[in-house]
């Protein structure tokens, strides 16, 4: 696709819209105060407490703070003795709680729809069957928290560093060092890297968005980038910021182009109870209906991905014998990383292929680079990104290339065959075929190639197409090891990064 056509909407886009252009203005109200309410449930423990002081008449801590809902037709969502008949028929009762929870199952839906729209099988092969085997190894790898990662194909950083400084942070940004302005010369090289993107991979290019180790808020040209990104995708880009107050009519103008071109919710970090306290008092429930307020705070209860800074925090106080088990840092939640593509920063034209992984010592920031270059031009990241493509992404396994397992998956000979578990409790089988267990445990001895196994079983007589299958099987499911080693230079970002 050239010269910059808009894009075909998304099935993703047009039923994001739908969530919210079906209701009549009664219903917004009523489910942005409901939302409201869980936003105080969920983040602070006064209104928690204000709530079990009035179990008789809730309405009287739902007023407290300004919001127009009854609580007690919506007694599943809060109250203890009734969370059981959550989703049950009996629900019915509280018609409140029902709506909550066919809102939620609506959003989810359409964040699997975002996942799907990722697809790029027809105009780039090649890339699709190397996304698809990240989804599936993440699937396994990461366990249940895998199921809200959508992979979009490419990330864009419009500042470098960011100025928020979170201490629980998953990919441990750089201290702010400046953003990338919206001049006519940047504004040119931006619409062609959006237009490389478009020529590339479709629309897939749609789920885009523009921040990573960066705050959208630290740049005051930001709305201009997003509206670019709109008109040459045709598909608005995710915000998320943890600075929603910083400078309130650069917010209100970005929710202003959301409300313009309605694709995709946005997200407020909320990293305090205060924070909390003046977006409510900033923001009606009405203008936050389609913001999600991810409560980051200390008294909340959700729980940090231990990766990134929130892993480092956890340790160091763990070694110095003071666990502080108001962190909440969670085991079960290792990584905030979610592109199973391209990192693109505009300021320093800095390109990387990348893909979420569990943190580790090896990859801390919970995703893996698989390769990395600078770039001047559209044209020379073009170039860049087909090379990157040319070595990382064969649709089937090199017969040179080395053939191992997952480092994370646990090996069992069975009677028949073999099987592969994951720590998130997955299992894969591979039996009935005659050669089964001997080709588990070649790929399990780490020391052959794609090559070596599948001559050596040809050689006693099995079937060359059948090994072959088979083998291209394990390799589309992800259980085959293709993590990349870093070079020692790392800090050279010429030096290509190659698998092992």
């Amino acid at each position: 696709m050239q010269g910059g056509a808009m894009l075909d909407t998304t099935q993703a886009k047009r039923e994001y819209h739908r969530i919210f252009a079906d209701r009549t203005p009664e219903e917004r109200f009523q489910l942005a105060h409901i939302k409201r309410f869980m936003e105080r449930l969920v983040a602070d423990p006064g209104f928690r407490q204000k709530l079990q002081e009035h179990l008789e008449h809730p309405k009287l801590a739902a007023e407290a703070y300004g919001i127009d809902v009854d609580p007690v037709q919506m007694m599943p969502l809060w109250h203890r003795e009734y969370m059981k008949y959550r989703k049950t028929e009996e629900a019915g009762q509280w018609p409140l709680a029902v709506a909550w929870d066919e809102h939620l199952a609506r959003m989810f839906t359409h964040r699997d729809l975002i996942r799907e729209a990722g697809a790029t099988d027809r105009i780039n092969p090649r890339f699709h069957a190397w996304r698809e085997r990240q989804i599936a190894r993440c699937t396994s790898e990461l366990g249940d928290s895998a199921g809200s990662i959508v992979h979009p194909v490419v990330s864009y950083e419009l500042s470098d560093g960011c100025s928020m400084g979170c201490w629980f942070c998953g990919i441990s940004a750089d201290k702010f060092k400046g953003y990338y302005p919206y001049t006519p010369e940047n504004a040119a090289l931006w619409r062609g890297v959006l237009q490389v993107m478009v020529d590339l991979f479709g629309p897939a290019a749609q789920t885009g968005f523009c921040y990573w180790a960066t705050d959208p808020a630290d740049n005051p040209d930001y709305a201009n980038f997003i509206e670019d990104h709109y008109q040459l995708t045709g598909a608005l880009p995710q915000t998320t910021t943890a600075a929603p107050l910083k400078n309130v009519a650069w917010t209100r103008e970005m929710l202003a182009v959301q409300k313009r071109h309605p694709t995709i919710v946005n997200r407020f970090s909320i990293l305090s109870l205060k924070i909390l306290d003046r977006v409510h008092a900033e923001f009606t429930p009405e203008e936050l209906l389609e913001v999600e307020l991810v409560t980051q705070n200390r008294d909340a209860l959700g729980n940090k991905a231990n990766a990134g800074r929130a892993h480092d925090r956890r340790e160091k106080l763990r070694a110095s014998g003071r666990e502080d088990k108001d962190l909440k840092v969670s085991d079960g939640h290792s990584t905030i990383a979610c592109v199973s593509g391209f990192l693109i920063n505009m300021m320093n034209r800095h390109v990387k292929l990348v893909s979420p992984t569990m943190a580790s010592e090896k990859w801390p920031l919970g995703y893996r680079v698989y390769d990395e270059a600078h770039f001047e031009s559209p044209t020379e990241l073009r170039r860049i990104l087909d090379g990157m493509i040319d070595r990382h992404m064969p649709e089937a396994l090199p017969g040179n290339s080395p053939i191992a397992f997952r480092d994370d998956l646990d090996f069992t000979r069975t009677e028949d065959g073999f099987a592969l578990e994951a720590s998130g409790g997955l299992r894969y089988n591979c039996r009935h075929y005659p050669f089964s267990a001997r080709l588990g445990e070649m790929i399990r001895e780490k020391c052959h190639t794609a090559g070596d196994v599948v001559g050596e079983l040809v050689a006693g007589g099995e079937d060359l197409f059948l090994v072959g299958d088979t083998i291209q099987t394990l390799y589309d499911l992800g259980v085959l090891n293709d993590d990349p080693v870093r070079p020692a230079a790392a800090h050279d970002h010429r030096i290509p990064i190659h698998p092992v």
